[in-house]
């Protein structure tokens, strides 16, 4: 394991600040900023691929000094020029030295700059344009046959630095105004809108009068350039700061505010070859922007926000303010094409980021310690809230329990787990937490807020902590206290624990003369958190579901849990339950006989446990199965009871559940296949009863559903599905025709062709996957496809593949997939080990990186699997992903456990239940 260094070590001096940046690049871009002002001009080279800069900083001098120190990295910085206005000229410097391993450069100057006094800055640069994804970066497509290349920043969290020399801490916030040189033919964009664009010939750029210090030293060559000057951005962190160039082109809308009635242009702008496909997007847009307006009673501040969608991505968006970049796959929309998936992965990731030109961008997180105020808040905002509102159909809060909850309470039952607020020592440690505690955990932990003060209360708090801190920085506390006036409630006291403490608890329910006795203790999947493991006594919601004599249901939502142990009053002869809906951020482990009734409860067709109280019954048995709360075989019992459920969501929860299990007992044979054919027995009434077609009206639920169910019955291989699924691939290979295959069944549909068909099958499926322009659901399906193949020589030729031709920002998805393949998952395993230092050259740096490490270990199960692990890390420096490998050996741990545990008591319920 990595040694951590102080968290002040990696601060910057503050001996000097910085009050007004002004930067020259021929194409550069800033992400994480100063106090006051940038102004930045950059000038992008395609062919050449390389970009030049000169950054002019407008300083405040806080102490005497005669040393600069800032944030630079892989930059080659010329001379620095230096003008004070209390030493009334220029100051030469003495000394100039690169710190490459904290990404600091430090100048010595001959005099001293007085305290008080203001001095200005000025840093000629050069950077390469690669391939990284960080920084200031080339992202390749292909046009009329030919590899072409444009450019564009990634900042976040600590890349701005990469592009030019800065102050790089989300504190130091600034106003930027930036200027791009390019060539003619080009578009440039940036965070603010164009004030002016002029196409001059290089010797007038240079001699230009009015920016001199900035264009002056560009020194370009022969030849016309544009220069797009841009307007002066708000006060913002550097890490926001964007801009681009290439040849884009874009469609166009625009929204009217509600509070002002002001009508503000909205832009997708692209690569040529896929701007068809960005109109939903851009629809999505123009819906969300005045729903934020009018919850948070505060007008969108720019006066433009465009998107700019590429092909090569880290992560799957950024909420650069006024300039929104993404990965492509994300954005793109082919009503006639493209599945319910891709619909919602537009929507949400459009709504999220739209959420973030509040959260992050005009209130912005002090440090990293508080990345959450971000993104859990964009989560919640823009993945339940607001589209609840665009599509109250999708039933997005009770969807949030499987992709953010569940996902949050399997991250944070581990050991190797960290509290949502955690204190950031180093930059490495950054990049790895925008995980599920920072997104999904702050998300849920914000929505069980919501349940217990009430939504109308919690967003006036919400907006008032917007308002007091409007283009500032804030830490937790600020919007505790935000609440706390808003509702009356003690918000902090409630919160602390939640956001402070690692973990969460499981509720033990014993019933008494009367009423219940609750307890609490933290909650390990492994069942066996140590006393100085559980020390933590957290403010726990309740959210009590009681049901009287007509069998009427009401929840109590004002109990809190305050103390390790407490009774509560309900009638325990009729159906009660603890965290009603499923708000809490918890499990509730009863006795043995209560989960009979409650299992039988959940099984009537007008049971008293809404939607989210079923979904959330399910996923709370599997887990405390898995850490030994319960039987494996009652969870079993639980899922089997509710083979005629009718809502979709739930049977995500039971696939899930019990995709979980099946992947833990990969290789128990017989078990492994008596689990799979449970599984079909489960979801294959389903398929039977609403068709392999799509009908007419139908709704949402229904259609979602069938190609679960399908997608489950392929996979376990059941033959009358597969042979539905073949005749839809045949048809494809005869026509062409993506429309061939309905939307919703042409992921499986993919994965059937390759995993149960041959050589022609798989060549196919590859083919698809290097079309220049596909739908982002074709492309996607073939990936799962390539991956999904049981031919080991199939296998091979998938990572040779990989190594050669894929994409960097594709490998997380066929990472993802071939560690959920049992013939590729070891496969896996031994391909990372044997190429660690072709990949870490590839992504580290990258959000990626920490993902393709969990993935080659997380899955495996087995005690010597850890201790393989173990030995291959050794002596290797891990700091850049260290809380991935933690977490994956946890999750062999976990899976090792479980199978100690649990084996002979599934195999019995197998045995019980064969013919059943």
């Amino acid at each position: 394991m990595a040694s951590l260094t102080s968290q002040d070590e990696h601060r910057l001096p503050t001996n000097v600040k910085a009050r007004k940046y002004r930067l020259c690049c021929l194409f550069l871009g800033a992400k994480l900023a100063q106090p006051l002002h940038y102004d930045l001009a950059v000038h992008t080279d395609l062919e050449k691929l390389k970009f030049t800069g000169v950054v002019s900083v407008d300083l405040e001098v806080n102490d005497d000094t005669s040393k600069i120190v800032l944030n630079s990295l892989d930059l080659d910085i010329a001379p620095a020029k230096l003008v004070s206005d209390a030493l009334q000229g220029e100051i030469a410097t003495s000394t100039a030295s690169i710190d490459k391993d904290k990404g600091r450069a430090t100048f010595e100057f001959a005099k001293t700059l007085p305290k008080g006094s203001k001095a200005r800055l000025t840093l000629p640069f050069v950077g390469k344009l690669t391939d990284s994804m960080i920084g200031y970066y080339i992202s390749a497509y292909e046009q009329d046959g030919k590899k072409k290349y444009c450019a564009l920043t990634q900042f976040e969290p600590v890349e701005a630095r990469r592009a030019f020399p800065c102050w790089d801490e989300p504190l130091l916030k600034a106003t930027f105004a930036i200027t791009l040189v390019s060539h003619p033919d080009t578009v440039n964009l940036s965070n603010m809108q164009a004030l002016s664009e002029r196409v001059l010939p290089a010797a007038e750029v240079n001699a230009s009068a009015e920016d001199s210090d900035i264009l002056s030293p560009l020194q370009l060559d022969a030849g016309s350039y544009k220069v797009t000057k841009f307007a002066t951005t708000p006060p913002m962190s550097t890490y926001l700061a964007a801009y681009a160039n290439g040849d884009y082109k874009h469609l166009e809308s625009s929204y009217t505010s509600p509070l002002s009635g002001k009508t503000r242009p909205l832009r997708i702008y692209s690569t040529p070859d896929v701007t068809h496909l960005t109109q939903f997007a851009l629809d999505v847009k123009a819906r969300a922007l005045p729903i934020y307006e009018e919850i948070f009673k505060i007008e969108y501040p720019l006066p433009k926000l465009d998107t700019l969608i590429v092909a090569q991505f880290d992560a799957g968006a950024m909420e650069n303010w006024g300039l929104i970049t993404a990965r492509q796959v994300i954005y793109m929309y082919d009503p006639e094409k493209s599945d319910i998936l891709a619909k919602k992965r537009v929507v949400v990731t459009q709504s999220h980021e739209c959420a973030h030109m509040w959260f992050g961008n005009i209130v912005t997180m002090s440090w990293w310690d508080n990345l959450w105020l971000n993104e859990g808040f964009a989560s919640l905002m823009g993945e339940v809230i607001v589209m609840d509102k665009l599509y109250p159909e999708w039933k997005a809060n009770s969807e949030f329990i499987d992709v953010h909850l569940s996902r949050a309470l399997s991250l944070d039952a581990k050991r190797s787990s960290h509290p949502i607020e955690v204190p950031i020592h180093d930059a490495e440690t950054i990049n790895q937490l925008f995980d599920a505690l920072s997104y999904s955990k702050a998300a849920s932990m914000l929505r069980m807020l919501v349940a217990y003060v009430g939504e109308e209360k919690f967003l006036e708090g919400v907006t008032l902590y917007l308002k007091k801190r409007l283009y500032g920085n804030s830490v937790t506390r600020d919007l505790w206290e935000a609440i706390q006036e808003a509702t009356g409630f003690d918000v902090p006291t409630l919160m602390n624990e939640w956001t402070l403490k690692i973990g969460y608890p499981v509720l033990t329910v014993k019933e008494t003369d009367g009423g219940i006795v609750v307890r609490q203790d933290r909650f390990l999947d492994t069942g066996d958190a140590k006393d100085s493991e559980n020390e933590t006594i957290w403010q726990v919601p309740l959210q009590l579901l009681s049901t009287d004599a007509s069998g009427k249901a009401t929840v109590d939502s004002s109990l809190v849990l305050r103390e390790r142990e407490a009774k509560f009053a309900v009638d325990t002869t009729k159906p009660y339950k603890l965290n009603s809906n499923t708000n809490g951020v918890y499990r509730v482990s009863y006795t043995p006989e209560r989960w009979l009734k409650i299992a039988e409860e959940a099984a009537r067709p007008n049971s008293v446990f809404t939607l989210e109280d079923r979904m959330g019954l399910v996923s709370d048995a599997f887990e405390l199965a898995q850490a030994g709360y319960t039987k494996t075989s009652s969870a079993l019992d639980l899922a089997a009871g509710l083979e005629n459920e009718s809502e979709y969501l739930v049977w995500t929860s039971i696939s899930s559940s019990l995709g979980s299990l099946i992947n833990v007992w990969w290789e128990q044979k017989p078990e492994y296949d008596q689990l799979k054919a449970f599984r079909t027995r489960l979801f294959l009434p389903v398929v039977q009863r609403l068709g392999f077609e799509q009908k007419a009206g139908e709704d949402v639920d229904d259609t979602q559903l069938r190609s679960l169910a399908i997608a489950t019955c392929a996979s376990s291989g059941e033959k009358s599905v597969i042979e539905h699924l073949q005749g839809l691939w045949r048809k494809y290979l005869e026509t062409n025709d993506e429309s061939s295959i309905p939307a919703d069944l042409v992921r499986t549909t993919l994965i059937s062709a390759v995993r149960d068909g041959g050589d022609e099958d798989y060549k196919a499926a590859k083919d698809i996957y290097l079309k220049p322009v596909v739908t982002p659901t074709f492309r996607l399906a073939a990936i799962s496809a390539l991956c999904s193949t049981r031919n080991e020589a199939l296998a091979q030729q998938t990572f040779d593949f990989l190594r050669n031709q894929v994409s960097n920002q594709d490998w997380h998805y066929f990472y993802g997939v071939l560690a959920s393949n049992p013939v590729t998952r070891r496969l896996l395993t031994a391909f990372t080990k044997k190429h660690y230092e072709e990949i870490r050259s590839k992504f580290e740096g990258t959000a990626l990186w920490s993902n393709l490490i969990k993935y080659s270990f997380s899955n495996l199960t087995k005690d010597e699997d850890i201790v393989d692990a173990q030995k291959f890390f050794e002596g290797k420096d891990v700091s850049k992903y260290n809380l991935a490998l933690q977490q994956a050996l946890d999750g062999i741990r976990t899976s090792s456990a479980w199978l100690k545990r649990s084996n002979e008591d599934v195999a019995a319920w197998l045995a019980r239940n064969s013919s059943s």
